[in-house]
């Protein structure tokens, strides 16, 4: 029997099936006498949870990187916080219930209040609410393992969905591949599964009504295809296929040094997509022409304080120092929206995403963006360091930012420390106004980078994450590639090149376009690199 979903990681699997189904805990209601034990209960149950995320998260960037592992961040965040954990243990005092009762009855309320917004954004963290829920109900029930831990070789797992953390937690040596009933390629678990380099299909209604343990299926990534229990002949026909699919991967590695060039002779550089800065080794080991977008708010992230001017300056002057004169472009804090620090208190907004954030908050708060600044600044005297401003949507924050940048350079001089006197600072082209404006911000700017995961959700009003809109997010719609041709036709008008650092850069579907729209520099997750130099060399 042959289901057809939603193609969300290449590749090719044939293996047995193990079904993922959740413990489901029965929640009831009991009366509690001891209060205090009842309490120290649930305390464990949340630090052991606590536990199990941060080894989750620390495992998933090494295997995926930093910016893939950052959703697990925001759970922690969640245990974190006391009005979340308080509640439940309020709900145990004033009521006398037991602990699962009172994370029950948190977990409803919480994941009601988000659901009930209208924000695409907000609506999707009532879905974290009820993961870490489900995980503090485990941890008091002692079912915090879900039966991964006895998956055998050669395992394809079916489930109704895969949580972020059950995608991160896969054991490679053991799972080929993973379909599930529910999900979209723009996934947390999708994009996890693509970097993983795991095949897996999602959207398949009902797959786990189709299956049962050990029966043979095969996973077709590539097509969105599941076949369970095919016959010999099928069995050998994509056999065959991921034979050749390996062979393709290991011809790929011949690309590593050669330098990328297109059919009609012009030269591209295929960078890589870094949050952290140990993350620059993949993009060496993949052949990266340089760091096309080094994401500084991880810097920021899994920790109390701010970075201090000294430790970001290692970080940047570490990466800049291994890519040698290989472009290094760094994006400045883009705090806000989904990502958010638990040392830096912002207002509650109806809608984060276009509210006080990235370039708006740094511009807000000079004290924080001039010791960014300065480090990067400093870091510029080890390589090839750009500096790009993101979520510009004026000609005028991109000036104050510059000016900013130059009472920093003024600083450092007077301090007799080093800099790059002809630092490149450009913007992260994301929202339509820059695109629009482009032809005048061009003659301010040294470069663009285009960041379509933003500028496709601001132009379609479609937030890429919500399953019931993402069928509107079209990287194709004739609005979006407009906007990108007017951006790269104004960058060369005035003399000055023109990346691409959203996932749009490293979809081969999209490559002949934009190889024809004459995109100077392309960048993505380092597992990307190789095949898209392949199809930029063809077209």
């Amino acid at each position: 029997m042959m289901k057809k979903g939603i193609a969300a990681s290449k590749g090719y699997a044939i293996g047995k099936v193990f079904v993922k189904t959740d413990n489901e805990v029965k929640i009831t209601e009991k009366k509690i006498d001891d209060i205090v034990a009842e309490k120290e209960r649930l305390n464990v149950a949340i630090e052991a949870s606590r536990t199990q995320l941060k080894a989750i998260k620390e495992k998933a960037e090494k295997e995926i990187g930093a910016d893939k592992a950052s959703v697990f961040e925001s759970h922690i965040m969640l245990l974190d916080d006391p009005e979340f954990t308080g509640a439940m243990e309020t709900g145990i005092a004033t009521d006398s219930i037991n602990s699962e009762k009172a994370v029950s009855d948190v977990i409803d309320t919480y994941a009601a209040i988000f659901e009930a917004m209208e924000d695409a954004y907000m609506k999707e963290r009532g879905a974290d609410v009820k993961d870490v829920g489900k995980r503090i109900l485990d941890n008091l029930s002692g079912n915090a393992d879900g039966g991964m831990d006895s998956i055998e070789k050669n395992t394809v797992i079916v489930s109704h969905d895969l949580t972020p953390s059950d995608t991160a937690q896969l054991d490679k040596s053991k799972v080929i591949g993973f379909l599930t009933n529910i999900g979209g390629r723009t996934s947390h678990s999708a994009i996890m599964a693509r970097t993983l380099e795991i095949p897996a299909v999602v959207g398949l209604n009902s797959i786990t009504d189709s299956v049962k343990n050990g029966d043979l299926i095969i996973v077709d990534g590539t097509e969105g295809i599941a076949i369970i229990n095919p016959d010999q002949a099928t069995v050998k026909e994509y056999s065959e296929k991921k034979k050749k699919f390996e062979e393709e991967k290991e011809e790929l590695k011949k690309l590593i040094d050669h330098k990328t060039v297109t059919k009609a002779g012009k030269r591209v550089e295929v960078c890589g997509n870094i949050g952290k800065a140990k993350d620059v080794e993949t993009v060496i080991a993949n052949g990266g022409d340089g760091v096309g977008l080094f994401r500084t708010e991880f810097l920021y992230m899994d920790r109390d304080s701010m970075p201090t001017e000294d430790e970001q300056f290692e970080a940047y002057k570490h990466v800049t120092e291994k890519m040698g004169d290989k472009t290094v472009v760094i994006r400045t804090l883009d705090i806000g929206g989904d990502k958010k620090l638990t040392y830096l208190p912002l207002p509650e907004e109806m809608n984060p995403f276009l509210g006080f954030r990235a370039i708006r908050l740094c511009l807000g708060r000079k004290d924080i963006f001039k010791v960014q600044l300065r480090a990067l600044l400093r870091a510029s005297s080890y390589g090839n360091l750009k500096i790009m401003f993101p979520m510009i949507s004026s000609l005028g924050e991109f000036l104050e930012a510059k000016e900013i940048l130059k009472e920093c350079m003024g600083e450092l001089k007077a301090e007799g420390k080093s800099y790059n006197e002809n630092l490149e600072t450009g913007i992260m082209v994301e929202i339509p106004a820059a695109a629009i404006m482009a032809d005048e911000l061009a003659k301010y700017v040294d470069f663009f980078s285009i960041g379509t995961n933003d500028l496709i959700q601001y132009t379609l009003a479609a937030d890429r994450m919500n399953e019931q809109v993402s069928y509107l997010y079209n990287p194709m719609h004739p609005a979006v590639l407009r906007l990108i041709k007017m951006t790269i036709e104004a960058a060369h008008k005035e003399g000055k090149w023109c990346g691409m650092c959203g996932e749009m850069a490293g979809d081969e579907k999209f490559i002949p376009t934009l190889v024809e729209y004459g995109l100077d520099e392309f960048s993505m997750s380092a597992s990307s690199i190789l095949n898209a130099k392949k199809y930029i060399m063809k077209n």
